[in-house]
């Protein structure tokens, strides 16, 4: 409805349009001043018909908010409102996403999209090639690298990209055509000398189309709020079933392994993945820590934030995923043992560089004391569990679930194992670790009935 103010000799006629997106009102304004010799009854009913215009015409440019090609709104949803509210790698992964959404949906008004449309572009998703379309691999990547006389590292600083990804093309994963072409500039070579065209061979995973059911339904669902659509299309979709993905972490005998192979690296590498190893932490947790964060008194580690990369920021860190990710556990006396050489022999770097040193107080840094690029611990990891042959698929991240899966295994209560892990809810845990679960209740059924029953054949004969 609309509101009439006096302002000297004119009126104020203002229409409220609903809210932006980032939740400010939305108010036009109109200042009408009546003509002279106008009589009062004369005036308020010719100042209601101007109310009433001016509120049609508000109505009228208001309604086709709708119109607005989906490509635009996503633009402006992920200026105005997703940088406000979600984290930097949140953003970049919907970033990702824009381009396959806005080629598919782009062209298409908010208030057009039906279900239909949706299902077409996922099932288009996973038509065979999709994922390689505008991807492009390199058949050795090393002997360029080699040739040019730089490292991997060096080239991903440059290039403004991750290590991790340089790494992936050393192992016949495929770059965008816009990460070839920094990586081509930064080699001062050319994306065709470099690169080649990857094969159309593979289609997107059902989860991986779930993501960007996801992202459109988030996006859609501020439209709604917003009150540009009626309702979001994205709740009457049909997107792929999600696949649950077993968890992967080490058997007893490739963690043997691992353990025996950590005594012959570098004291830097080999307490980063104890660590991992004995709390279960994530990645970014573990290059988070400073040395403020660690209890020698009661062997504990405060968990207070995330250290992260992307490529437009560098290494920054972040607050925790979740709310119960900001945690204190407790850790064995041999990890503290281990913490205690390595902030000697940490302490020795910094003594040897002087003022060279960066005083960042973090326990995992560079060589003059920055904090390390995630990718760089990644990267090692990778090359390490090859080289003394871990299973196919083993990642840092399987140091996680190896520690839940060994905490489980061992009889700790899932409430506990949760809290360790800092997830958000208990369920969280019991969805991921279903299946050790799972075992983990059977063996304690074995053991259980073998007492019982043993009991039992003894009373029987008796």
């Amino acid at each position: 409805m609309a509101t009439i103010r006096k302002r000297g000799k004119s009126y104020q006629i203002r229409v409220s349009c609903g809210y932006d997106i980032t939740g400010k009102q939305i108010v036009r304004t109109l200042n009408w001043t009546p003509p002279d010799g106008m009589g009062a009854r004369q005036l308020k009913k010719e100042l209601d018909r101007q109310a009433v215009l001016f509120e049609e015409k508000c109505r009228d440019r208001t309604a086709p908010s709708g119109s607005i090609k989906l490509a635009d709104y996503i633009d402006q949803w992920l200026t105005d409102y997703a940088e406000m509210r979600l984290k930097g790698t949140t953003i970049a992964g919907y970033r990702h996403f824009r381009s396959r959404v806005v080629a598919g949906l782009g062209h298409l008004r908010l208030d057009k999209i039906t279900p239909n449309h949706l299902n077409a572009f996922y099932r288009n998703l996973m038509e065979e090639g999709v994922r390689n379309r505008g991807l492009y691999r390199c058949d050795d990547f090393k002997a360029i690298t080699r040739a040019a006389g730089i490292t991997a590292k060096a080239v991903a600083e440059k290039a403004h990209v991750r290590v991790e990804t340089l790494y992936g093309l050393n192992h016949g994963k495929n770059v965008s055509a816009e990460t070839a072409r920094k990586i081509a500039d930064a080699l001062n070579s050319t994306v065709n000398y470099i690169f080649e065209p990857a094969q159309t061979a593979a289609d997107l995973s059902s989860n991986t189309v779930n993501h960007y059911h996801k992202f459109l339904s988030t996006v859609l669902s501020t439209a709604v709020k917003q009150g540009l659509i009626n309702d979001n299309p994205c709740t009457r979709a049909d997107p792929p079933a999600y696949a649950e993905d077993e968890p992967t972490y080490l058997q007893e005998d490739d963690l043997q392994k691992l353990i025996q192979a950590l005594a012959h690296v570098e004291i830097k590498y080999r307490t980063a993945i104890y660590l991992l190893l004995d709390s279960g932490m994530r990645r970014g947790e573990l290059l988070g820590l400073e040395w403020k964060d660690i209890h020698w008194d009661s062997c504990t580690v405060t968990i207070r934030r995330n250290s992260v990369y992307l490529p437009e920021r560098g290494t920054y860190t972040e607050t925790p995923k979740t709310r119960k990710s900001v945690r204190t556990i407790k850790l064995p006396q041999e990890t503290f043992d281990m913490l205690q050489q390595y902030r000697a022999w940490q302490s020795r770097q910094r003594l040897k560089l002087g003022d060279k040193w960066q005083e960042y107080d973090r326990l995992f840094t560079t060589w003059c004391g920055a904090p390390m690029n995630p990718s760089t611990l990644t990267g090692w990891f990778t090359s390490f569990a090859r080289e003394i042959g871990l299973p196919e698929g083993t990642t840092l991240h399987s140091l996680r679930h190896t520690n839940a899966s060994l905490m489980i295994a061992t009889g700790t209560n899932v409430r506990t194992v949760s809290a360790r892990l800092g997830h958000a809810q208990t369920s969280t845990t019991t969805d991921i670790y279903a299946h050790v679960i799972q075992s983990a209740d059977a063996a304690a059924s074995d053991a259980v009935g073998s007492i019982i029953h043993a009991k039992q054949s003894k009373t029987n004969a008796d």
